[in-house]
């Protein structure tokens, strides 16, 4: 091979691995950053039944762990349809007016968070987002709550699940029932405060009747003896008189 044919075959490798590497980094600059908070279900179908969503969120402090996650759920799944499946060891989760938090004790730094949920049903839709702040236990926050647009790939993107088409016949199931609030035992039911207030004026009438009663009957009593008495005396005065005329 002469030198000539040496430099250009040397020279074209260079250019090669030149171009490669340029439009590796340009690859890497266009492309989102990976999802560190994600969603699956295992079964991903509109209107599906008793679905059980997995979400897992990838630690990213050295310093600290999870305590907290916070989940907005969307539009057609209510905080009541849902039940908590799995989580870390003393986590529990408690219903939001928007969705639930799940959270409890740190986890190890450098641990990823992972818990599951049971869902009554899923709404009728393509996909899902489920938009995710995560709390560390030194009160960093990451929010992974942006959607993608036309135009522009989030940076920190919610979680999304994207459902199937629903299966032939498959409909939405009624509302869950609110729960009733309890009653308090110390506190009366409105039926036994409407009751109680019913019978009010008729028990007072009926006590008054009986204290009617009870002042004739003394009266009437405190006449008779008064009566037996006068008439005793009158009979015993008639009789002393006829004894003392006779003798």
């Amino acid at each position: 091979m002469s030198l000539s044919t040496h430099l250009l075959v040397h020279g074209g490798r260079r250019v090669a691995l030149v171009a490669a590497a340029a439009l590796t980094a340009t690859l890497t600059l266009a492309s989102p950053a990976a999802a560190h908070a994600e969603v699956e279900a295992d079964h991903p179908q509109a209107l599906a039944q008793n679905v059980t969503l997995t979400f897992v969120s990838e630690a990213e402090s050295a310093d600290a762990g999870f305590r907290e996650l916070r989940v907005v759920l969307p539009k057609g799944i209510a905080p009541e349809d849902v039940t908590l499946d799995e989580a870390p060891k003393g986590w529990k989760l408690k219903a939001t007016g928007d969705g639930y938090t799940v959270a409890g004790p740190a986890l190890k730094a450098g641990v990823d968070a992972e818990h599951s949920i049971k869902v009554r049903q899923l709404p009728d839709e393509k996909e899902l987002a489920f938009k995710t702040v995560e709390t560390y236990s030194d009160g960093e926050v990451s929010r992974w709550i942006e959607l993608p647009t036309a135009d522009k790939e989030p940076e920190q993107p919610a979680p999304v699940l994207k459902l199937k088409a629903a299966a032939p016949g498959a409909t939405p199931v009624d509302a869950s029932p609110s729960p009733s609030p309890t009653q308090s035992a110390a506190a009366p039911s409105p039926s036994a405060e409407a009751s109680d207030a019913d019978a009010s004026p008729a028990a007072e009438d009926s006590a008054a009747d009986e204290d009617d009663g009870i002042s004739s009957g003394v009266v009437i009593g405190v006449i008779v003896v008064v009566l037996l008495l006068l008439g005793g005396g009158a009979w015993w005065l008639a009789r002393r008189r006829t004894a003392s005329s006779q003798s």
